[in-house]
């Protein structure tokens, strides 16, 4: 069996989105590399070797069905601290000159296509929550590799460019409303929500029934600020109809890890 042709269309819309991070980072002198960014206690450096990192262990884990050893080890390491793991990785790897740092991204990202494409069609990968299919992985790569990129964006005082790629985003953060409600301790409510959401592009995307008495709209940007927890609330264009849309998006978040605190409200 070989991959639908979605695989692809995914693994080029994570490429373009890593590639456009990469030329806003690629000239930035050894300073800047250090400048904070609205992730607290992370500088450029730092975001960086989160995305490298992940993308290395996405890679053992997609190889998993070849040789489960170097998964295994990795995940024996992380149940070592489970809490700080990652960061500690994170940070690690973040001492290396910007050069290196570029240099071992540069060859991840090729790396970890390769590797997804590799994986059996039908089979899924072991990951540090439920084992993921090839094209899960590769939707949450993205996710994450959009949400951090905002966070080296704000740091510069970039403004990115807006595109329909972050629909990747926005499945994701509509597939999570059970997951947001569970992990902040929540009951998730009975009624189903119908979302529609406006594109950059300034196409309509929808889910959910048509007929559902609870609905999210508004713009599709802000709705994946806020499943990333780039933005407060009360700064997106969001209308939520019903309680339990309305509870949804005071804990939206489509990112593992325990219940974040999002960003506070600029107005």
């Amino acid at each position: 069996m070989t991959h639908a042709p979605l695989l692809d269309d995914l693994l080029a819309d994570l490429a373009a989105e890593g590639d456009r991070l990469r030329g806003v980072v690629a000239d930035l002198t050894d300073e800047q590399w250090v400048t904070d960014t609205p992730a607290e206690g992370w500088t450029i450096a730092t975001t960086i070797a989160h995305l490298l990192w992940t993308d290395e262990a996405a890679i053992l884990a997609a190889r998993s069905h070849e040789d489960k050893g170097p998964w295994d080890a990795l995940v024996l390491a992380g149940m070592a601290d489970p809490t700080g793991f990652v960061d500690t990785a994170a940070l690690e790897i973040a001492q290396l000159p910007p050069a290196e740092l570029l240099a071992r991204w540069d060859s991840g990202r090729p790396a970890l296509a390769d590797a997804l494409r590799g994986v059996p069609a039908g089979e899924k990968m072991p990951w540090f929550g439920p084992p993921m299919s090839a094209t899960s992985m590769v939707t949450a790569r993205f996710m994450e590799t959009w949400a951090h990129s905002l966070d080296v964006y704000d740091a510069l005082g970039i403004t990115p460019e807006r595109s329909d790629r972050i629909k990747h985003v926005a499945h994701i953060g509509v597939r999570t409303r059970g997951f947001s409600f569970a992990n902040a301790g929540l009951d998730v409510p009975e009624a189903p929500v119908r979302v529609e959401l406006t594109a950059p592009s300034g196409d309509l995307w929808t889910w959910g029934p048509d007929d559902a008495a609870e609905t999210v709209r508004g713009s599709a940007y802000d709705f994946c600020l806020l499943a990333t927890q780039r933005v407060h609330r009360a700064d997106t264009d969001l209308v939520a109809q019903g309680p339990g849309a309305d509870a949804w998006l005071d804990v939206a978040q489509c990112f593992a890890g325990p219940a974040g605190g999002g960003r506070e409200a600029s107005r």
